[in-house]
């Protein structure tokens, strides 16, 4: 009976050695994704922070969750065109908004154009500075702004807490590398393209803080660099007839209309 007993467990200890090689087993491969998934965004963000002049067109869907939890989603389209260290351009033009933005590193100016409605402020700095205080300051955040950084590796990282590489994906054609990160407020998600110019296709970002976990997705579509990208006039003109307001007035400059924030019409 003894020795019955000695052999189930002798059988038990083998088996559970067996579970703990394979569990080891697969570690490494977990952080050789992680590790693999770190290596590809750093490369992107090296790539992107290297280029001196940018410029693609986007389109955005931004996820509404309304006070009966119903999902729906705001969709834009837009351009982007960069001129580092200090100058950009941003159009959008969705159901709500057709609005137009431009920094020559001195003077922010922004225009509604359904309004015929502008504004102008004094800023001078770098477009990470820009970057950060239309976020912060004034609750006008760019699309795809952490792209445009001047290392969006580190702004992308802060507080993420889990990386993963989940292989290749395809966007309109072009094979991309898939990345997930989970960060405290935010699960994100990347593709990137694959080769010489590892540039992003998507970027989405999903709030862990809102009920029903709303999405904001950005693809970037004919993305191109250097002699690429036409000198553009990053002077501002007011619009013919234009009224000048104050910057909290462009009511619907921002990708969430009024109508859909707190208090906002209905």
């Amino acid at each position: 009976m003894q020795s019955v007993v000695c052999r189930a467990i002798r059988n038990l200890c083998a088996g559970l050695s067996i579970l703990a090689l394979a569990v080891t087993a697969g570690a490494p491969k977990a952080f050789s994704d992680a590790n693999q998934a770190r290596s590809l965004l750093k490369a992107m963000s090296s790539y992107v922070a290297a280029q001196r002049s940018i410029a693609f067109d986007l389109d955005t869907s931004l996820e509404v969750v309304t006070k009966d939890q119903q999902k729906v989603s705001l969709t834009s389209s837009g351009t982007v065109t960069v001129a580092r260290p200090d100058k950009v351009r941003v159009t959008r033009h969705g159901g709500f908004a057709d609005t137009q933005l431009v920094f020559d590193g001195k003077v922010l100016s922004l225009v509604e154009k359904g309004s015929n409605v502008y504004s102008q402020l004094d800023h001078p700095g770098s477009i990470d500075k820009l970057v950060e205080d239309l976020r912060s300051t004034y609750k006008r955040p760019l699309p795809a702004a952490d792209l445009l950084n001047s290392d969006p590796y580190t702004v992308l990282m802060q507080d993420v807490t889990d990386v993963k590489d989940l292989g290749s994906g395809v966007i309109r054609g072009a094979e991309c590398d898939h990345l997930a990160f989970r960060a405290r407020d935010v699960d994100w998600q990347i593709w990137i393209a694959q080769g010489d110019a590892p540039y992003p296709l998507r970027f989405s970002i999903v709030s862990k803080e809102v009920k029903g976990s709303p999405q904001y997705t950005v693809d970037l579509m004919n993305w191109k660099t250097g002699n690429a990208v036409k000198a553009d006039d990053f002077s501002f003109k007011a619009p013919s007839d234009g009224k000048k307001v104050k910057p909290n007035e462009l009511v619907n400059f921002d990708e969430l209309p009024h109508m859909f924030q707190p208090g906002g019409s209905k």
